[in-house]
């Protein structure tokens, strides 16, 4: 995380999914919180997550935003926001243009989405996949929320990434390892440096 805030990033994301490499434990994740960067905004990325874990990772960590990954349904992230009183980011996975659909009922209810590409069907991971999709399916889209845009970012692509989509946030993971669950220092700064070049004002980073 200290790297992430070092290189600019606005938020800094921590993955609660036991098939990710970039998994973490509650012991962890409340050491990393409790010592995070003073204005990074820390995001706990979950997924299809139940009220218990929910309850214990707040009870212990002081994150600031959630991040709901899985296949939460509409009635459910309008649950978890009411019941935690934290600002709530949906995922979105985009493959082609009816899946733009759940993005607009989701943002009735979530406080920002995140257009990611729409992972294979045989895939383990809902999300940091290093996949991207087609960026036009969603340029100069107007949403009722914030949103963000995700999926196979690097630093090469994200600066046309933005001049195409006219986003105002994008997400990166993969984009910046040397190997699965492995963060470079180095990429994550050109990969800041390449998006606020385009004059975009928040990146997050997820660990």
């Amino acid at each position: 995380m200290q790297a992430a805030a070092k290189a600019g990033a606005a938020y800094g994301g921590f993955v609660f999914f036991a098939k990710s490499p970039r998994h973490l434990g509650l012991d962890e994740a409340r050491e990393l919180t409790r010592n995070a960067p003073e204005g990074l905004a820390k995001v706990a990325l979950v997924v299809d997550a139940d009220n218990a874990f929910l309850d214990a990772l707040l009870a212990q960590c002081p994150f600031d935003m959630l991040q709901l990954h899985g296949h939460e349904p509409v009635a459910r992230v309008a649950e978890i926001r009411a019941r935690y009183g934290l600002p709530v980011m949906k995922a979105v996975g985009i493959a082609e243009a009816g899946d733009l659909d759940a993005a607009f009922e989701y943002a009735l209810v979530a406080d920002q989405i995140l257009i990611d590409a729409k992972p294979p069907k045989d895939a383990a991971l809902p999300g940091g996949n290093g996949l991207a999709f087609d960026w036009r399916l969603v340029a100069q889209r107007r949403w009722l929320r914030p949103w963000m845009l995700a999926g196979g970012l690097n630093p090469s692509n994200v600066a046309q990434a933005i001049a195409l989509t006219n986003t105002r946030q994008v997400d990166v993971s993969s984009g910046v390892e040397t190997a699965p669950g492995v963060k470079d220092a180095g990429l994550m700064t050109a990969f800041v440096q390449a998006a606020t070049a385009q004059s975009l004002p928040s990146v997050p980073i997820l660990r």
